[in-house]
C-alpha cells in the first residue's frame, strides 16, 4: 500500500517504509493527534513522537521492540496525556526542550536545543526549535538522502498556516520567522511534512501561501 499519512481516530497506523527508516502514524485521543513511531530498520530500535493520548494503542504498535526515547514536540497537553504510561512500560528516555519540559508530567532525560541531533539507531534527526506556538516546540527533520527529506512540525506548521498564537501578534511573528527562515529557506519543496493533528503535506504545496499567512496573522 502507497503512504498517503490519512489516518482516523480508532483506525489502523500508516507505515512508510523508508530504506533505512519505518515511519507509523497513527492517529489518537479526542483531538485527533498524530503519534509518529520511527524505528531503524537496520537496528529495530525505536522513537516515539509525541506520546498524545490512548497509551494502549500506542503500547500496541510498538508491541515488543524497543523504543529509546519519546520526543515530545511542545508541552501542550494532548501531546503528552499517554507519556507517563508510554515512558513507565517502555522504559524510555523522555526528550524535549527546556523551555517546555517543566510543563510535562515525567523528568526531561534528554533535554534539546536548536541544532542537536537525536540517534534513532544507525539513523538521526535534527532538531529545529521554532519559537511562538510554545516556547519549546520543536520538529525533528530526519535525511533520508536518495529517500528524502522527512519533517516531523508537532503544532507549529500545519496544511495551510502555521500554529495557533491566540492571536498574538509578536508570538505569530515569532513563529512565522522561524517557520520561513528555519525551514522555508532551508529545505527543499519534496520535504515531506509530517504534522501534530491532520493529514500531511509538503513544504512545495505550502511555499505559495506564506506571504498570504503573513498578511492574514495566523
Amino acid at each position: 500500500m502507497t503512504y498517503t499519512g490519512d489516518v482516523q481516530v480508532g483506525g489502523p497506523a500508516d507505515v512508510r517504509e523508508l530504506p533505512a527508516l519505518t515511519i507509523c502514524k497513527l492517529a489518537v485521543g479526542p483531538f485527533d493527534n498524530n503519534a509518529y513511531l520511527l524505528r531503524c530498520t537496520a537496528t529495530g530500535e525505536g522513537l516515539l513522537i509525541d506520546a498524545a493520548a490512548e497509551a494502549d494503542r500506542l503500547l500496541a504498535l510498538i508491541a515488543d521492540q524497543p523504543v529509546r526515547s519519546i520526543a515530545t514536540t511542545h508541552q501542550h497537553g494532548d501531546h503528552w496525556q499517554a507519556l507517563e504510561q508510554v515512558a513507565k512500560v517502555t522504559g524510555a528516555e523522555v526528550i524535549a526542550h527546556p523551555l517546555d519540559a517543566p510543563a510535562l508530567p515525567v523528568p526531561v532525560a534528554h533535554p534539546v536545543e536548536h541544532g542537536d541531533t537525536i540517534g534513532v539507531g544507525e539513523v538521526s534527526l535534527e532538531v529545529i526549535h521554532l519559537r511562538g506556538h510554545t516556547p519549546g516546540s520543536i520538529a525533528l527533520l530526519y535525511d533520508g538522502g536518495p529517500a528524502g527529506l522527512h519533517l516531523f512540525t508537532g503544532d507549529s506548521l500545519f496544511p495551510g498556516g502555521v500554529g495557533n498564537t491566540q492571536k498574538d501578534a509578536e508570538r505569530f511573528t515569532q513563529l512565522y520567522t522561524d517557520v520561513v527562515e528555519r525551514i522555508f529557506d532551508r529545505l527543499p519543496d519534496e520535504t515531506w511534512v509530517y504534522p501534530g493533528h491532520g493529514k500531511d503535506t509538503t513544504l512545495g504545496a505550502e511555499r505559495p501561501a506564506l506571504p498570504e499567512w503573513k498578511a492574514r496573522g495566523w
